[in-house]
């Protein structure tokens, strides 16, 4: 209950000043925010487990979504839902051995897919600008996980976990939009299908990296500083002897 409260909190309180330091949206379409604040609980889920880490992410998102745009119903439908399955997700997948090999395959072809859909959908400097960053996060992916065994776990279910993620906030926000009036409006404004996958093309895009590349040396920093959460030392000693 004490790394609940401590997520959710440190989640809900970094996403708020964050956004009025650096208010960045989805380009367009807006309200989907520009969030680094993820890695707080996808290193919560691993340490702590799924259950900390995706009700934690639930209930500060909510509370930021309501200091931020207001909207319960929203927040109900896209940002909740995709934040306890992404790190919920990111908390289990952590801990299982996954066969690597098939797991860069599959985000070779998703860093694919998302890129084709960058270039259906936005505009041409915004689509070289989203594909550059998913290539270079697929490429740091897949650096960090042939060279450091001993994260596979969490490389893989942030992928995974972010993925599934994206895709509630492109489907639940367009949803969303033709029965409500969006943050910000005035008039009720339905999006497209487009919009949706902007949506999930800017989550992706933007949060992939923080993920990535600043989960295993904050996780490795909380290990060393407090052994006892390390659950798997021992695949962690064999993994690093090989």
């Amino acid at each position: 209950m004490a790394a609940f409260a401590v997520n959710a909190g440190l989640y809900a309180a970094l996403g708020y000043v964050l956004y009025y330091v650096l208010p960045l949206t989805a380009p367009g379409f807006g309200t989907v925010r520009f969030w680094p604040s993820v890695i707080i609980p996808a290193v919560f889920a691993v340490l702590f487990g799924p259950w900390v880490g995706g009700f934690g992410a639930a209930v500060g998102i909510f509370i930021s979504d309501m200091l931020i745009h207001g909207n319960p119903i929203l927040s109900f439908m896209a940002g909740v839902p995709s934040n306890f399955a992404m790190f919920a997700i990111i908390g289990y997948l952590s801990k299982k051995n996954t066969d690597w090999k098939i797991s860069m395959a599959g985000c070779g072809v998703l860093t694919a897919l998302l890129v084709w859909i960058a270039h259906y959908v936005l505009a041409a400097d915004l689509a070289l600008f989203f594909s550059a960053i998913i290539i270079t996060s697929y490429v740091v992916l897949a650096i960090v996980v042939a060279l450091t065994p001993k994260w596979r776990g969490f490389e893989t279910g942030s992928t995974i976990g972010l993925l599934v993620g994206s895709s509630i906030i492109g489907a639940m926000v367009p949803i969303f939009s033709q029965f409500f009036i969006m943050p910000g409006s005035t008039q009720l404004e339905p999006l497209t299908v487009i919009g949706g996958f902007v949506y999930l093309i800017f989550t992706f895009a933007t949060e992939i990296p923080f993920l990535i590349i600043f989960g295993p040396p904050i996780l490795a920093a909380c290990y060393r500083a407090f052994p006892n959460l390390n659950t798997n030392k021992k695949g962690n000693s064999s993994a690093e002897q090989g």
